[in-house]
Parts: C-alpha cells; structure tokens; sequence
C-alpha cells in the first residue's frame, strides 16, 4: 500500500510540476523583484524625496489640493497620500497619472505615469500579463498546484533512514559531485530549505486568489467563525446635504496624525469626500506591509462602525487577515525577512528548471536501458541458430 501511495506522490509531483512550471517561474521571478520594490524605488526616483531645508512642518491636505487644482482644473482628485517625513505626497486623480507634491511647500514636483516598470512587474506577477481575468484564474490555479508539489516534494525529500549518509543527502548540497547529483541537491535540498517560507508565500497567495480558500483558513484559524460582514458607514446627512468644506478634511488629516495613526504616523493617505454621505476615509499605521482604515463622519468628525481595529488588539484570525499581504511580501519583519522571501522566491523560481533536468536526464537514463535491453535481445536472438528455432 505505500508503494502504492508513494508512486502516486512521485507521479503527482512529476506531472503537476511540469504542467505548472513556466507559470511558476515568471510568478517567482516577478516576485524576487516586488520584494524590494519600495527601496528600488527609494533609491531610484529623485521625485519621491521632498526638500526641506528650513525643516518646516508639512502642509495640510487643502493646501496641496489647491496646488494641484490650479494645475489641473479639469481632473478631479480622488485622494492624497503623505508618505512620511523627506518624502513626496501624491495625488491619485481620474487619469493614469500620479502628481508628486512637495507636502513641506505645495510645489509640483513630478508628474508619473502610473503604468510603470513596476506596474508591468507586477501585471506579470498576478495575472501574467493578460488582459482579461484568464490570467488572475491560470496564476491563482497554478498557486494551487504549486501547494500541492510543496506537500508531495516534502514527502520525496523525507530521508529512507536517518542516518549520517541519510541526512547528509537531505541537508548537504555535494558541490563536488558530477553536475547532475548538484543539480538533484539545488532541487532537492534548497527545496527544502525554502519549504517554510514558500508554504506561507503560496498560502496567503491562494488567500487572495480564491475566495473559498480565504474563508476556509479564516474558519480553521479562528476556531470555526465567520469573517465579519463589512460593514459600510455613510455620513450623517440629516445634518447637511452639502459636501463639507476642506476644514474638516484638514481636521481628519490632523487627527489621524495626532491621535489616531499609531506606527509611522506621518504616512497616511486620505480621501477627499465627494458627496454628503460620504466619509472622509483614512488609511493610517502603514508599517511592515500592513495597513488600518478609518472611517469619519465628514460632518462630526466621529469615527464611523466600518473603522478596523487596531493591529496589537486582533485576535490571531483576524491579525493573519490583516496581515495577509504582508506576510505574502514579507515586509511583516522589515528587511530581514524581505531577504528571506527575497532567497525563498529565487529557490522557487529555480525549482521549475531543476525539476525539469531531473525528468529529462531520468527519462534519457531509460531509453538508454531501454536501446541496452533491446540490443541484448537482439543479439541473443543472432546467437541462436535457425537449426534450433
């Protein structure tokens, strides 16, 4: 029964592998790039640093709206986002352009496409640059796959006896060993060495790709709840039916700094109400990937029932739901677990090509047996002679 079992194993981690290889391949090389995205960028675009050598304070929200109005009259603006001390904020508007603002003077630095290098990377990393929802379905399918080859290549890898040859087989990479036993150990030892992190990369993936599954692992992580039904909060406008001015705008932006915000207060992005019942919206402790919307009343400025807890006081089901996007990036530990996805998604990457060389040298060592065989059998059938057939 467990040779059974264990050719079916070998077989599923064979088939699905190739069947799903070239599509893991961009999704973890595209990876290995957003990984570092925002210090690629940091490093990169001039346009992202603010001067500020009087080391004045920043600027609220209608004061750069005005600046940006004046140049762009015709485009509404949807939103501003402070992204911290020395930085730029940026407008998102109804176009495919980001206006960059100094938030210490209100002077339009950059005016971005929003179509980027890493735009494209990122096309590529959900939904392999195809248009249409085919490519989010193939990605997010292949993610599946990909979950069962990390259990069935566990099960490959597990050593048939723990001894000192055993373990040294599993753990140990034999540099000195002909090419094909080093390419075996980069698959199968690095494989292993990277299962933890690409368990947590492919989980909290298929968490954003299919809808089942994220309401599965809530269910399993919370003890067998259901996620909260969202709840969504409108202003009050038996107060008024007119849009409040940009004071209270000013007066969000400041509470969300001051009092609201808890981790890396002066990165916040805030929206600006369009209609009466609208709620001036707030996304505020964006740290380590993570993220907390607030809701106020555009009128009172009283926080609304759709605003999310604070990140310290979820309970483990709903710290992992918020968590989700980073723990797939791996910003939730900074920079050191940025590196370690970094490496895990390389390995991931490499697991396709490595994978791939073991089939193709396996299947040339059978035909190689198979042509020895028949040659054998040729040559015993020459060796009888027609008198004794």
């Amino acid at each position: 029964m467990m040779t059974i079992l264990k050719k079916i194993n070998a077989w599923l981690h064979l088939w699905l592998g190739l069947a799903s290889g070239i599509v893991v391949i961009i999704v973890g090389l595209t990876g290995c790039i957003l990984v570092f995205e925002t210090e690629i960028e940091d490093l990169t675009l001039s346009h992202l640093h603010a001067a500020n050598p009087q080391k004045k304070e920043m600027l609220p929200p209608s004061v750069l709206w005005r600046s940006v109005k004046q140049a762009l009259p015709d485009k509404k603006i949807h939103s501003v986002w402070y992204h911290g001390a020395d930085h730029t904020a940026h407008f998102s508007l109804d176009s495919d352009s980001l206006v960059y603002v100094n938030p210490y003077n209100a002077e339009i630095v950059a005016m971005v496409d929003h179509e980027d290098f890493f735009h494209f990377i990122l096309d590529g990393h959900t939904s392999l640059w195809l248009e249409s929802k085919t490519g989010q379905a193939i990605v997010s399918y292949a993610t599946l796959i990909f979950f069962v080859l990390l259990i069935t290549g566990m099960v490959l890898w597990w050593p048939k006896k723990w001894n000192k040859s055993g373990r040294d087989k599993s753990f140990k990479i034999k540099w000195n060993a002909k090419f094909k036993r080093v390419n075996y150990d980069l698959h199968n030892v690095l494989g292993f060495y990277s299962l933890s992190i690409a368990l947590v990369i492919t989980i909290t993936g298929l968490i954003m790709g299919f809808r089942w599954f994220s309401k599965s692992f809530y269910w399993l992580s919370s003890g067998g709840e259901q996620p909260a039904a969202y709840v969504r909060s409108f202003s009050d406008t038996t107060l008024t039916n007119v849009p409040a001015s940009m004071d209270n705008v000013d007066k969000a932006w400041k509470l969300g700094v001051e009092k609201i915000g808890v981790y890396n207060k002066d990165a916040i992005i805030v929206d600006f109400p369009e209609k009466a019942s609208d709620p001036i919206s707030l996304c505020t402790d964006m740290y380590n990937g993570s993220w907390r919307y607030v809701y106020l009343d555009q009128h009172t400025l009283k926080q609304l029932p759709s605003t999310e807890t604070q990140i310290a006081e979820l309970d483990i089901a709903k710290w992992l739901r918020r968590t989700n996007y980073a723990l797939h990036v791996g910003a939730v530990g900074g920079m050191i677990t940025k590196v370690l996805y970094f490496l895990a998604s390389l390995i991931c990457t490499s697991l396709p090509v490595t994978g791939f060389y073991v089939w193709w040298g396996k299947r040339g060592k059978e035909k190689r047996k198979k042509r020895k065989r028949d040659q054998q059998f040729s040559n015993r059938d020459l060796s009888v002679s027609p008198g004794k057939i």
